[in-house]
């Protein structure tokens, strides 16, 4: 058994002996909104967001993009469990700004180990075989930060199965600050179809 797995497997032994009325939460998230955001591991929603188990969904991927399976899980937060409002948050010092499809898919045709990046960019560390399966995945990377919130917030919100009532609000998380910063563009896009209803 690796360390890592020792340490969750006792992380979730402490936390269940206080699990508590926890069990008592219900499917529909309390607070009624969803967030999609990055995977980062420097992103903790429930302390940006101010959320307690059970208050909101939030619908985590490489970049927080809104890919197919983003507005999947979307769709069922709104359709089957009643969200009301919908927040897409990137954040600064994104690794998805440092590569493009060619990039990863060059270096997964290499090789399957993990890659380093250099002050040159990404490198191939690692010893074959690689596989040409990338070439069919787009990865969603971008170079422009606040235009990547536009596209995403634009994307639901353009999206057939998305109600047109749900606000989509854009943010930036600042890693350095902890602070959100609204994209107005992207705010302003993903409520005009919303105002222009009522």
């Amino acid at each position: 058994m690796s360390d890592v797995l020792k340490e969750v497997l006792a992380a979730n032994e402490a936390y269940a002996l206080s699990f508590g009325e926890k069990s008592d939460l219900t499917i529909p998230p309390a607070r009624r909104f969803a967030v999609l955001t990055c995977m980062d591991a420097r992103l903790d929603p429930a302390k940006f967001a101010g959320l307690a188990e059970g208050d909101a969904h939030v619908i985590r991927n490489a970049g927080g993009r809104a890919s197919d399976d983003a507005i999947r899980s979307l769709v069922i937060s709104y359709k089957l469990l009643g969200t009301k409002e919908w927040f897409v948050i990137h954040h600064t010092d994104c690794g998805m700004e440092t590569f493009t499809n060619d990039t990863i898919r060059g270096l997964l045709e290499n090789s399957l180990e993990t890659a380093q990046l250099t002050e040159n960019g990404w490198k191939d560390v690692g010893h074959g075989p690689g596989s040409k399966a990338a070439r069919y995945i787009e990865f969603l990377a971008f170079n422009d930060l606040e235009q990547s919130v536009v596209d995403d917030v634009e994307r639901i919100r353009n999206h057939p199965l998305v109600p047109q009532e749900i606000p989509i609000y854009g943010y930036i998380y600042d890693v350095r600050s902890g602070r959100l910063i609204e994209v107005q563009e992207a705010t302003r896009v993903g409520s005009a179809a919303a105002t222009a209803t009522v």
